[in-house]
């Protein structure tokens, strides 16, 4: 569904991306995390064919971005809504630029509404929304043609708990359906919710690829031990051997036992790391 290969843009002496490559399939849902200025937003905004790369090539669904008619929905980084208009107006505006027809798009705006908990403020402007309630509004504008390929960059940053998982519901229903979805975020456990597959990106390219379970394999966790005089912990690959030489080092009585699987947090300090070495 979506195709990047070695995509290049510079910003004067700013390298923003630097042989970035991505392929998502129909149906997956790509977690892209990475540090501030690791080239995240700039790919997303290639692929919605807002930025023309220096080099490379884009395809959504075999065809160049801006060549695409309702093919990709974007929820984009900064809130950007129309603040006289009513989040109705809102969903008709990018339904009907979608080529969403009357019949069609009434029943999109009520389905989505309830999955996405608009209805109590649909006839509301966007100028007087919560927060949340704009993060809502902003993701259903992306969401309401049920495009193919879904961009969703850091669509929860600052969201409150309810607004975060009915996004994550709605994301999982439609990769369900077949779209295939970039996911930015820095909330790592939401990639762990949506069951997405991995792709880190640092300096403007991706440097590792895959399943949780692929990138995860290999990295330390942590053993912790805490008595009543001290608390021990060790990153280990082998949890129980570690977990017997605490106990057998520690003083005191023992009050708990705790033993950590690596996680996403764990995988992208060491691939952080290794990159800038």
């Amino acid at each position: 569904m979506l195709e990047a290969v070695d995509l290049t843009k510079k910003y004067d002496e700013v390298q923003a991306l630097a042989g970035f490559s991505l392929t998502v399939a129909a149906g997956e849902i790509c977690g892209l995390v990475g540090h501030n200025g690791a080239g995240k937003t700039t790919f997303v905004d290639m692929v919605s064919g807002l930025l023309r790369p220096d080099t490379g090539t884009v395809l959504v669904d075999g065809v160049p971005p801006h060549e695409t008619r309702g093919a990709i929905g974007i929820s984009p980084q900064h809130i950007a809504l129309y603040r006289p208009l009513t989040v109705r107006e809102h969903l008709e505006l990018y339904g009907r630029l979608s080529g969403l027809r009357r019949k069609a798009l009434k029943s999109e705006i009520e389905e989505l509404a309830t999955a996405m908990q608009l209805t109590g403020f649909l006839e509301r402007r966007a100028g007087l929304l919560s927060g949340g309630q704009q993060r809502r509004t902003q993701a259903a504008t992306a969401l309401i043609h049920r495009p193919k390929l879904l961009l969703m960059d850091e669509p929860t940053a600052g969201a409150d708990p309810e607004t975060r998982q009915a996004l994550l519901d709605v994301v999982k229903q439609r990769a369900g359906e077949g779209a295939a979805v970039v996911y930015t975020t820095h909330y790592l456990t939401e990639l762990a919710d949506l069951k997405a597959s991995i792709a880190v990106a640092s300096h403007g390219k991706v440097i590792a690829r895959g399943s949780s379970a692929e990138l995860l394999d290999g990295l330390p966790g942590e053993v912790r031990v805490r008595t009543t005089d001290h608390e021990y912990h060790r990153a280990t690959t082998d949890p129980t051997a570690a977990l017997l030489e605490l106990l057998a080092e520690s003083r005191g009585t023992v009050e708990s036992v705790e033993l950590r699987n690596p996680d996403l947090d764990d995988l992208y300090r060491s691939l952080a790391v290794s990159d800038v070495h």
